[in-house]
């Protein structure tokens, strides 16, 4: 089917965009059709470079991971230069334009260039990548990264007036903007961005796992777990909505293409059905306001979000919203317009959310499936723990699933409305079947 193709196509982008020892893809990938291609050909880090990368783990593709790890590693000296010249302050940062030589001052328009936790959202994918390959060697080289992105916000964030937290000013939600009380001018720099409270809390709280798990700093450790109490708690607006900053402003474009604000349930999980339902339910009246439409890149991202929330359809939707001519070329690139390929990656990343989740230790097979795709099956997807999952399904329901672990590890598997645990030595395979009656078959 084209969603089937789909997806194929987007492990195809990734796998001719990049390799160990190159450059992470670019806005573009590697196709452009002029010299001066848009945008420069650079690297965004308010979502575009990082939605590139969320198909990398779970589509069992890590070592494409791995450049953009690199990258992010010689992204620190010049982050340390701007941490210092900028704001006075320790460790390294990075903002929203980057390119090869490693830019990270502010750039542009402040409605977007203020925005300082492109380093922090990076970090991010320095521990996903260890959360699915768990290799305390690997732990060791990207530790002091994230370290270094934690105390640039140790040393820079302010206490905003009203309440006391800890936030980051100047700054911005990305690229969109608010009305001024006078309800007509319009203004983008704030203090304290949700979605900067997000990547910050985020930060701290696997830089503090990462500790842990190394036994290093405990006294920074304990200072990262002071900092995380102060940052601004999720605020929901008295309309229901997930706010966008400190204060309820009214939004100048309601359907605005960026939902960073959202950050938190996908590709973060501060925030889930289970663990937060009323924060999830706020989100969902987030996106009904924000709507369906926006740039290619945006709908995409939109498919990972009603994953997150659950509702299989409504992300199959967005899937077909995204294969539209707006939406997508021809030859299947995504459309911004012009062609970015980081559409195509996201797209491919929400066909994997609506087929598999992995968290804390926890396998959720078939989380969302659409109705439009109740028989098939997958093969070779990975999650977190370096095991390999492949599944086949009939009539909505799980039939026979195949787990191979190297490492070995506990699962707890949620399929069929059922939970249960498994058990697998390194380098062991079991094949788990599903029959009518509710034992669940497993096989050595």
């Amino acid at each position: 089917s084209l969603d089937a193709l789909y997806y194929q196509y987007g492990r195809y982008l990734l796998i001719s965009s990049t390799r160990a020892g190159q450059l992470p893809p670019n806005l573009q990938g590697l196709w452009a059709n002029s010299i001066q291609t848009p945008w420069n050909g650079d690297y965004h880090l308010n979502i575009n470079l990082q939605m590139n990368h969320w198909l990398a783990e779970p589509g069992n593709l890590a070592e494409l991971h791995l450049p953009l790890i690199a990258f992010t590693k010689a992204l620190v000296p010049s982050g340390q230069t701007t941490a210092r010249s900028f704001y006075g302050a320790n460790g390294w940062t990075a903002h929203v334009i980057c390119n090869p030589w490693h830019f990270t001052a502010p750039g542009e328009h402040p409605s977007w260039g203020a925005t300082n936790t492109g380093g922090a959202w990076l970090c991010q994918h320095l521990w996903t990548h260890y959360l699915y390959n768990p290799d305390p060697e690997y732990l060791k080289q990207v530790y002091p990264v994230m370290k270094g992105a934690c105390e640039f916000f140790l040393s820079s964030m302010i206490r905003e007036p009203s309440h006391g937290w800890l936030v980051t000013a100047p700054t911005t939600s990305p690229e969109n903007e608010f009305f001024m009380p006078d309800g007509i001018t319009r203004a983008s720099v704030c203090m304290g961005s949700t979605m900067d409270n997000q990547l910050v809390r985020e930060l701290y709280t696997n830089t503090i796992k990462a500790s842990e798990v190394l036994d290093l700093d405990k006294e920074f450790r304990e200072k990262l777990r002071e900092a995380v109490e102060d940052l601004p708690p999720h605020r929901i607006s008295p309309e229901g909505y997930l706010q966008e900053w400190l204060e309820d402003y009214r939004e100048a474009e309601p359907q605005h293409r960026h939902v960073s604000h959202l950050y938190g349930l996908h590709p973060g999980n501060q925030i889930t059905p289970e663990s937060t339902p009323d924060l999830a339910d706020a989100c969902r009246a987030t996106l009904e306001r924000r709507g369906d439409g926006g740039t290619g890149w945006s709908r995409a991202w939109k498919i990972n979000f009603w994953a997150r929330l659950g509702d299989g359809d409504r992300a199959h939707r967005l899937l077909r919203n995204l294969l539209a001519p707006e939406s997508t070329y021809p030859n299947l690139f995504c459309a911004h317009p012009p062609f970015q390929i980081d559409g195509n990656f996201g797209g491919a990343s929400g066909i994997t959310e609506m087929l598999l989740q992995s968290q804390d230790g926890s396998i959720s097979l078939l989380p969302t499936l659409p109705g439009a795709w109740s028989g098939g099956f997958f093969r070779g997807m990975k999650v977190q723990g370096n095991t390999l999952v492949s599944c086949w399904w009939k009539n909505g329901k799980v039939k026979k699933v195949i787990l191979e672990s190297s490492p070995g590890g506990t699962y707890l598997v949620q399929a069929n409305d059922r939970h249960f645990t498994v058990t697998l030595s390194p380098g062991e395979k079991k094949r788990l079947r599903f029959p009518r009656e509710k034992k669940i078959s497993v096989q050595e």
